[in-house]
């Protein structure tokens, strides 16, 4: 039986409470580094560096004060072109003890496939200089590649239970824009999130693993291109994903679930027009717990767990925002989006990424040529 959410309210009623959401305390700005070419992903190291992804196909580490290391070498071949290039990049949850971390990014075909490209993860080692990756391991490839600069997703989650990782990681996978109805078919990884083990094998208890008629590793499907992504209460997964003209969504994922796109969906075509029959809902097809209309194109996903922007943010959403250029603030009770507030309204920087550092503080990347990786701050 198809079920209409309470959750999914109009976007105007939630500006109207977020509105009446007052904040903890102003917030403000500070810079820790610039200079970064199109950063995407940041993570923070156990000795107070950090870890930073640019497009381009550079890693570096960025020193506590600012300053840029080189980049790090032993990177595999990157297809950087349009949206493609050096992407997300995680932590293991042991990286003290073993320096694993995993990334993503867009991996160029080869042979029948050149000119294609697909996004793929890797593992790999920080060597004991911060200089350079080792033992790197390809662990997934999106098939099939696409001939596409376009709608790559690649967040990396690493999964928890009961508090705890189970060894296993889930990635976000755009349908490429050009592949869009994909999205829907089972026996593609475009339009998914899938789900591996850390050495690349496939979970057994995968929603669809041993179906003749899906892929192994796919853990939710119909989805357009996700790029926030993290765990909330509970250690659910929930992950935000761009619209096209509107419709940008905030999901909660559940396994086996299929989140509508294209057929189901609160956007238009750009230019105006409907997509597909211009529906928002169909039996067995997820609402999204939030969309946004117009798009502030989502790209970044923190939970807040820390008290350092008062009790009352705690257990928030953070995402940021490329187009709305600007931080939001969504309040979760129960699964459900009871109230959003929008933070930095006059940044004028597009957001990529959104982190929640060591010190509960939030850290941002800025997407431009000249990016910048910014504290946010609370002045009481």
């Amino acid at each position: 039986m198809h079920r209409i959410p309470i959750h999914a309210l109009a976007c105007s009623v939630l500006a109207l409470l977020g509105s009446q959401a007052q904040a903890a305390a102003e917030l403000s700005t500070q810079t820790v580094a610039t200079g970064l070419e199109h950063p995407w992903a940041l993570a923070f190291l156990p000795d107070g560096r950090y870890l930073v992804t640019e497009r381009p196909g550079r890693m570096r580490t960025v020193e506590a004060g600012g300053r840029l290391n080189a980049p790090l070498k032993g990177l595999p071949a990157i297809a950087a072109a349009g949206q493609g290039g050096l992407l997300d990049v995680v932590l293991d949850s042991d990286f003290a003890s073993n320096r694993q971390l995993y990334f993503c990014f867009s991996e160029p075909g080869q042979g029948a496939d050149r000119g294609k490209n697909s996004t793929a993860l890797a593992k790999a080692q920080l060597s004991a200089d911060a200089g350079s990756l080792e033992n790197v391991q390809i662990l997934f490839s999106q098939r099939p590649k696409i001939d596409s600069a376009l709608h790559f997703g690649c967040r990396i989650v690493e999964r928890k239970v009961n508090g705890k990782p189970d060894g296993s990681l889930f990635l976000t996978l755009g349908e490429r824009y050009k592949a869009m109805q994909e999205a829907q078919n089972l026996q593609t990884h475009l339009g998914k999130i899938v789900r591996v083990n850390k050495d690349g094998s496939v979970p057994r208890d995968n929603p669809f693993a041993g179906r003749p008629d899906a892929l192994a590793e796919i853990w939710s499907y119909g989805h357009r291109n996700s790029q926030g992504a993290a765990l909330g209460p509970g250690d659910e997964l929930w992950m935000t994903e761009h619209g096209p003209q509107g419709g940008d969504e905030l999901n909660r994922i559940e396994p086996g679930k299929n989140y509508g796109w294209p057929v189901i969906t609160y956007g238009e075509n750009y230019g105006g027009g409907k997509i597909g029959a211009g529906i928002t809902e169909k039996t067995g097809m997820e609402q999204p717990r939030h969309y946004w209309v117009p798009s502030i194109a989502t790209s970044g996903l923190a939970y807040l767990s820390s008290e350092r922007y008062g009790v009352a943010w705690k257990g928030s959403f953070i995402t940021g925002a490329l187009k709305g250029m600007q931080l939001q603030r969504l309040q979760i009770a129960d699964g459900r989006v009871t109230a959003t507030e929008v933070l930095l309204p006059r940044l004028g920087q597009r957001v990529r990424d959104v982190r929640q550092g060591p010190d509960g503080l939030l850290y941002l990347l800025t997407d431009s040529s000249n990016g910048q990786l910014m504290r946010v701050l609370a002045t009481p």
